[in-house]
């Protein structure tokens, strides 16, 4: 569905510090690592890329939008938030059912420490 989704960050050191465990929940091993610029995921299939701005202003996080990995468990989506959290990241809903999207769809949302929102979900039955 996509090639690659780019987030922006304004402390690289600390991006990578939260960022490797929580990809890592995911199953999505570190790409590439260059200055300034971190890429999770696998050659040839999407991609997660955090980046220090190439304009060089300040990285900015938008009201509304979110990325989210699908997973294939519920334990998957668990093992995510915890991650986060204990790797700077902040609650933004803790893993369960969200039985008003379908009966079977179950996830967690957080945010990084740039305050990007991020979400994983199984949309599989338990």
């Amino acid at each position: 569905m996509y090639s690659h989704i780019t987030l922006g960050t304004n402390d690289h050191a600390r991006a990578q510090a939260f960022y490797d465990p929580v990809m890592a929940a995911l199953g999505h091993p570190q790409l590439y690592k260059a200055p300034g610029m971190l890429g999770y995921g696998e050659a040839t299939g999407p991609k997660l890329f955090i980046v220090t701005p190439f304009d060089k202003g300040e990285a900015t996080h938008g009201n509304g939008e979110h990325v989210a990995f699908l997973v294939q468990n519920r334990a998957a989506v668990d093992a995510f938030y915890a991650a986060a959290l204990n790797h700077g990241g902040a609650d933004e809903g803790p893993p369960g059912p969200r039985a008003h999207y379908h009966p079977n769809y179950y996830g967690a949302y957080v945010r990084d420490p740039d305050g990007n929102k991020l979400q994983a979900v199984c949309h599989r039955a338990p």
